[in-house]
């Protein structure tokens, strides 16, 4: 089990020189620089400016100053938030956004679970179509409009919950619940669907012919089989929740790093859209590897192979 996790680590660091080469590569061929929306400088400052950040230098030599930087754990100063360092922004942002996933996660995980268990016991009723219902709605409406939803009615019409900021956990309510519901909705019929297969299985008919109630053979039996592609989903949900929250921490003023990702982009500002970038497949190939050990323990010949 060791080797098998060791292997698929190291598979991770070709991963990341590929993003952060690609996205290298992006920047240079894109039109434009950091400072062309900045106020016009006199030459001489404009080329101190691009001597201090190598920008002077070719494009090669950029790309090993980089890596270089890269190997020591520096991801270099930002080039419009002067006086902070990329990994200072991404330190002070990344908990928040990491404490926003998580909740999220949670909520999807719950949620998703209780519905797609009930829509099983009670098939064809109104709990099942209302299930999938919430499923539909789910899966279809943005979660921005969501969000806007919750706070017309949950904060600004009953003031139950804050509006905005993250100061607590009643802040952490109304964000994690609009970015938690739509996967909660793709756990709740991927589940479904998964159990309602596993139920006309043969060890199901072998369980009840011994005498077992619905209650243990669903819940002891056929829900442990019916999770591998819930477990399958649970790895690129988590770097979503994690990485894709950009629009909900904007919507509920959240100081993560969705909003420092989203200007670094519009100001062309090369580090700190490199470092974000690079967090975000680091969290995205260590999500995959929790989902290749869970396999793995779940299903020994994952390990064989």
């Amino acid at each position: 089990m060791i080797r098998f996790i060791l292997r698929r680590l190291l598979w991770g660091i070709p991963v990341l020189w590929v993003v952060a080469t690609l996205t290298f590569i992006l920047m240079q061929v894109v039109p434009g620089g950091p400072f062309d929306k900045d106020k016009p400088l006199p030459v001489e400052i404009k080329a101190n400016v691009e001597a201090k950040y190598h920008l002077d230098k070719p494009v090669w030599q950029q790309y090993l100053f980089y890596l270089q930087a890269l190997l020591q754990g520096d991801l270099g100063p930002s080039y419009k938030y002067l006086g902070r360092d990329v990994n200072d922004i991404i330190g002070d942002t990344l908990p928040v956004s990491l404490q926003l996933g998580l909740l999220s996660l949670l909520v999807a995980v719950m949620v998703g679970f209780v519905l797609g268990i009930l829509a099983v016991v009670k098939p064809q009723s109104w709990i099942d179509r209302a299930g999938m219902i919430f499923v539909t709605a789910g899966i279809s409406i943005p979660n921005f409009v969501i969000g806007a939803l919750f706070i017309l009615w949950l904060s600004h019409a009953y003031k139950l919950f804050p509006p905005a900021l993250w100061e607590g956990w009643r802040h952490a309510i109304l964000p994690a619940l609009t970015l938690g519901l739509a996967p909660a909705a793709f756990i709740a019929r991927l589940l479904r669907s998964s159990i309602l297969e596993a139920l006309h299985q043969d060890f199901v008919r072998t369980a009840r012919a011994k005498g077992l109630g619905e209650g243990a053979i669903l819940l002891k039996h056929v829900l442990k089989n019916s999770v591998t592609p819930v477990v399958t989903f649970l790895g690129p949900l988590t770097a979503t929740l994690v990485t894709g929250s950009f629009i909900v921490e904007y919507i509920f003023a959240i100081p993560g790093m969705g909003k420092f990702f989203i200007t670094a982009v519009t100001n062309r500002d090369y580090p700190l859209i490199m470092g974000v970038t690079l967090v975000y497949s680091a969290i995205i190939v260590l999500a995959n590897l929790v989902v290749d050990i869970a396999y793995a323990y779940r299903d020994p010949r994952v390990r064989v192979e």
